[in-house]
């Protein structure tokens, strides 16, 4: 979920991330509708395991255990946690990963997709080291300014190709991106 500005910080609610006096969260519940609705709901039955950042988990870690009836497979899933502080928690089937070598041994194994939702630090680390098949992008029809942005500390350039997309009534632009190999150049008109 990001804004037009490429921001994507508290996306779910007003004090989910206040970090760097962010003072928007909860910016997507405008745009709930139907459409969207279903588009959720068809990637939370998804069979697939996550990957996530730290501090996503510990918001995640105090809310999913006791809501698993609206995403099942966020409990069933095994969490892949990237975290040199936290070790040990009560959710079942996480996984803690102390390094960026874990996360590529993880993504050269056999098993489900891996889905990463939120973890800006950790979406930012694996573009800047060519780790991302795929990108789902929710795009919202709003600018933020400052805030944990998507594409903030450099990617390795890729060219993509865009496999699904649908834009909601209330104007939310959902986009399926997946990797197309080097970026091509050249020159218009020529």
């Amino acid at each position: 979920m990001i804004s037009l500005d490429g921001v994507m910080q508290a996306p779910g609610g007003q004090k989910e991330d206040t970090s760097g006096g962010f003072k928007y969260g909860g910016w997507t519940a405008p745009y709930g509708d139907k459409a969207f609705g279903e588009v959720v709901q068809k990637e939370l039955q998804q069979p697939a395991d996550y990957l996530l950042g730290r501090k996503t988990f510990k918001i995640w870690e105090a809310y999913w255990p006791k809501h698993g009836d609206f995403w099942p497979g966020i409990n069933t899933g095994t969490k892949y946690v990237l975290s040199k502080t936290v070790k040990k928690t009560d959710w079942e089937n996480t996984v803690f990963l102390k390094n960026l070598a874990g996360i590529k041994k993880l993504k050269n194994s056999k098993g489900s997709d891996i889905q990463v939702w939120g973890s800006a630090e950790l979406i930012q680390l694996l573009l800047k080291n060519d780790l991302v098949d795929e990108l789902k992008l929710k795009i919202y029809p709003l600018t933020l300014g400052k805030g944990k942005k998507l594409f903030d500390k450099g990617t390795v350039p890729a060219a993509l190709t865009l496999t699904e997309s649908t834009v909601t009534p209330k104007g939310v632009i959902i986009a399926y991106y997946k990797r197309a190999g080097k970026v091509k150049t050249g020159t218009i008109g020529a």
